[in-house]
């Protein structure tokens, strides 16, 4: 009941956020030379104080437009602008009430004697086909702003608190510079490091896969791509930071990156190494990139990724880590354009951490129980890798195009760990355990995309080739000492083990793909695909115990060695049908496909022989409908089928940990999931207010789950895999924002709840359960601008999570958490910055011996200096010293308890310079008053 009325409260917030009285604007562009309509003029509406722009629009293929717009009560001005015309525009006192310009005569921007006699002003937002595009120039931020700050002032786009960039409520999954990823598609590089000063456009799109850029489709996806031009004079230049810093406890940040652009021609290097959990290179204005700096992650999370790659820590440790960088991106002939980055990472982590589980039990007799776990340990790792990406794009002809984009990863890491822990039920203490181990893990992974594109002159006409492959190795060395005692069980009282274990896991995809799509119609097309991949997976399992005489690991260990092979084919003819018009658009693909699966293990002298034949559908639909520029519904079903994997389905016993046995079915069939997804966009220009719903379900038809048995006399956890029917997991939330500006003065307001309901079901001890689990997460925020001198952000979330179990002694568990935040940013006085970020989280039900609440507090003083391209800042995190990594989960199976190390109190002082150097002139600085 809470969740209901709480989303018709966000629901009757946002009808009267947009109920209020609103009028149109319209009328007619026309050339005034030649008395023809111009089409896609774009129409917009600027406050006559300030440029601001209130509202847009473009014209239809008469020349035609429409703007509806809220009451206006100061002097506003309409203007209408294309290229190669003047811009026209009319000045009126208010808006209250409808105005029809009638025929708007648009004069075409002429030459003569080779001068230009009136140049048109560029409107700061176009549409051009399916792109949006806002001219740079046109949105005021700070000299030294970065393109994130740029990207705020733009209307409808939206960062929240954890970096996530969104366009009218549609995430932002792609980020390009001049057309090419830069140090990875996620952009945050990009937005944080790149001066705004260089940008003249940028362009918002929807997402296209590789097959719809090069084939001229429009995009089936609901993300939006963003690509940032330079500006020309701006593209020939040097420019970067370089950052060292040394603090309290041996705390210490060192980072540098390096840009240079020379028209098509892009090389960038980037370079770190610090102490603090954190990428290294700033990603954040006050605060660089102290770990957990900005109090965006509660447990002090510095952690970022580039490309898949993961750097500095995250919630489980203390990180020292090291990395170098290199992105480039060219035109090494007209026709050859690659891209591509390579990075080096080296970290070494530390952590402690302890746990308590309640682990729940029910038996085939109907008598219930639980047991608690508790247990603590210690982690050392140490771990390089090498990352490289190329892409290549070779347009053979105007017509024909290949794409060839090959990747190489390598890693090697060292770790050592040290655990203990201690099961006990209601009669007392059943198992404890020790266990040290050192592992040597290296793996590499070989892929290639090569895509290849043939349009042909009618429009709509394609023929594509896919070929990708997938190549990875694990090799890993495991030495591990362990003692395991039980005390209630009768046959016997320890498992004492001293092993040395060799795993060469080879995992091989190939996949090749042939398509032809023709068009029926000017809207309607018909796409024809074939598909084939083939998988072949081998897992070699090889165990010596130690031969006490000698001193080597040489005695073979047959029930803890074993060899799990398989080999997948896979089948898929499918015919797809995509309707495109101006407003909406949709595609449905209906195919088979026809698996052979084959298996075959070694175990204990025993070869085992599973070979699957299966045929099944294949379904995916979707439909995007744009209700006008700011409002679109989109929706998606997905139908999905997912193999078990030889380990399911092998009879094999994995008795690699003394606590923990698993045994493959060979009656195992496979996952089958339907997947609904819907989202529904509205954002209001013109009063800088809009709303986003969301919801999903997916549907298991059927699922692989573990079924668990424990004896209890030695809680030994014997599990298998089985079939469970009828299980899901379903998702919905909303939010809403809106701004407000009054002179120097900005008001931000949001508000947002999501849930998500899912029925989980397994066996334990025989028996059925099954776990009905409820999630709630309700957030307000609020922000307030001063100009450019003040900015303070209060926040609060609140979270709820509930299970209700049948068939478990424990009938019902929950928990809720609290987090308030406030950050508070100051540029005053002159060349000063001054940040603060203060937090508070409080857990409830967390287990005795766990702290339920903590505050973190996170404080920063900069002072610019030598004309801005020197900072000098001193920082200090957790000023309270009560930073703490507690946090609770509520799965279908138990009840746990984790605390690892995080970082506690230091001061750094850091020392941060600029540079910039280009080929065009630099802008002035000026006009801010401060």
């Amino acid at each position: 009941m809470p969740r209901i009325i709480l989303h018709v409260l966000f629901a009757l917030l946002s009808y009267a956020a947009f109920g209020q009285n609103s009028f149109t604007i319209k009328g007619k562009a026309i050339s005034k030379e030649v008395n023809k309509p111009i089409e896609s003029a774009t129409v917009y509406i600027t406050s006559a104080k300030d440029s601001t722009v209130i509202d847009y629009t473009i014209t239809n293929k008469n020349g035609n437009f429409l703007i509806t717009v809220k009451k206006i009560n100061q002097p506003f001005i309409v203007k209408v602008a294309s290229l190669g015309y003047q811009t026209w525009e009319k000045e009126y006192p208010k808006l209250t009430s409808d105005i029809d310009l009638g025929d708007v005569f648009v004069s075409d921007a002429v030459t003569n004697l080779g001068e230009v006699v009136i140049v048109s002003e560029a409107p700061p937002i176009r549409i051009k086909n399916d792109t949006l595009e806002f001219n740079a120039s046109s949105f005021k931020v700070r000299p030294d702003s970065n393109v994130e700050a740029l990207l705020k002032e733009l209307p409808g786009v939206e960062i929240d608190k954890d970096g996530k960039i969104k366009v009218n409520g549609k995430e932002v999954n792609e980020f390009l510079v001049n057309g090419k990823s830069f140090f990875g598609k996620d952009g945050k590089v990009a937005i944080k490091n790149l001066p705004s000063e260089i940008i003249d456009k940028i362009q918002v799109s929807d997402t296209k896969t590789k097959e719809e850029k090069l084939s001229g489709d429009g995009a089936s996806s609901n993300n939006k791509s963003i690509n940032i031009t330079i500006q020309e004079d701006k593209n020939k230049g040097l420019f970067g930071k370089f950052t060292g810093g040394y603090g309290t406890d041996k705390r210490y940040e060192s980072s540098g990156l390096v840009n240079y652009f020379k028209d098509k021609q892009k090389i960038s290097v980037l370079a770190s190494s610090n102490n603090i959990n954190s990428v290294g290179f700033s990603m954040d204005e006050i605060f660089d990139a102290m770990g957990g700096g900005r109090n965006t992650y509660v447990n002090g999370n510095g952690s970022f990724g580039i490309d898949g790659m993961n750097f500095g820590g995250g919630n489980e440790g203390i990180t020292q880590s090291s990395m170098i960088g290199l992105n480039f991106a060219d035109e090494w002939f007209k026709k050859l354009e690659p891209n591509g980055s390579y990075f080096y990472t080296n970290s070494k982590t530390d952590n402690d951490t302890r746990s308590r589980t309640e682990n729940l039990l029910t038996s085939e007799d109907g008598t219930n129980s639980t047991f608690i776990t508790e247990s603590k340990g210690t982690t050392r790792k140490t771990s390089d890798g090498h990352n490289f990406n190329l892409e290549f794009e070779y347009k053979i002809d105007s017509l024909l195009t290949l794409s060839v984009r090959p990747s190489l990863v390598k890693s090697n890491s060292i770790s050592k760990d040290f655990s203990e822990q201690s099961s006990t039920n209601n009669l007392g203490l059943v198992n404890e355990s020790t266990n040290s181990a050192k592992t040597n893990n290296a793996s590499s992974s070989f892929g290639n995309e090569m895509y290849l594109h043939k349009r042909f002159k009618k429009k709509g006409r394609n023929f594509g080739f896919t070929f990708n492959n997938t190549n990875k190795s694990n090799d890993r060395d495991n030495i591990t000492n362990s003692e395991t005692y039980f005390f209630q069980d009768p046959d016997r009282t320890e498992d004492i083990r001293r092993q040395r274990v060799f795993d060469d896991i080879k995992d091989n995809t190939y996949y090749t793909r042939i398509g032809y799509s023709e068009p029926i119609t000017d809207s309607l097309t018909l796409t024809v695909r074939t598909s084939y991949e083939w998988k072949e997976y081998d897992n070699g399992k090889s165990t010596f115990n130690l031969n006490e005489a000698s001193g080597q690991y040489s005695e073979f260990n047959n029930l803890l060695s074993y060899n799990l092979m398989s080999k997948t084919r896979t089948l898929n003819p499918n015919a797809s049908l995509s309707l495109r018009k101006n407003k909406y658009a949709g595609g449905i693909t209906l195919g088979t496909k026809v698996i052979t699966m084959e298996n075959t293990s070694l175990y204990n002298g025993t070869t085992s022989n599973i070979d699957k034949n299966y045929v099944y559908p294949s379904a995916n639909a979707w439909f995007n409908y744009r209700i006008s520029k700011s409002k679109s519904l989109y929706i998606n079903y997905n139908f999905d089928v997912q193999l078990p994997t030889a380990a399911q389905i092998l009879p094999v016993v994995d008795l690699t940990d003394p606590l923990y046995q698993v045994t493959g079915n060979p009656n195992l069939k496979p996952t089958k999931n339907h997947n609904f997804h819907l989202n529904f966009n509205n954002y209001d220009y013109a009063s800088k207010s809009g709303f986003y719903l969301y919801a999903g379900f997916n549907y298991y038809e059927q699922q692989i789950v573990f079924s668990r048995v424990f004896n209890p006399t030695d809680l030994i956890n014997r599990a298998d895999y089985q079939n469970i029917n009828d299980t899901y997991y379903s998702y919905g939330g909303l939010n809403w924002s809106k701004s407000i500006k009054k002179e120097q003065n900005t008001f931000r307001f949001s508000l947002g709840a999501n849930t998500n309901f899912n029925l989980n079901k397994g066996l334990t001890n025989n028996a059925l359960y099954e776990a009905r689990g409820v999630t709630l997460e309700q957030q307000v925020s609020v922000g307030w601008d001063y100009g450019e001198l003040l900015t303070i952000e209060p926040s609060y979330t609140y979270s709820l999570n509930m299970t209700d179990y049948t068939n478990y002694s424990v009938k019902s568990s929950s928990n809720f958490t609290h987090n308030f935040k406030v950050q508070t940013t100051s540029h005053w006085p002159k060349h000063f910055v001054f940040g603060n970020d203060f937090g508070y989280t409080y857990n409830s039900n967390i287990s005795d011996g766990y702290k339920k609440d903590f505050y973190l507090l996170n404080t920063s003083l900069g002072y610019n200096f030598m004309d801005d391209k020197l900072l000098f800042k001193v920082k200090v995190y957790d000023v309270l010293n009560q930073n703490q990594s507690a946090v609770r989960y509520i799965n279908p199976e138990s009840i746990q308890d984790i605390q690892n190390t995080v970082l506690k109190r230091y001061a750094m002082f850091s020392l941060t310079y600029k540079i910039e150097k280009f080929g065009g002139k630099k802008k002035e600085e000026g006009g801010f008053g401060f």
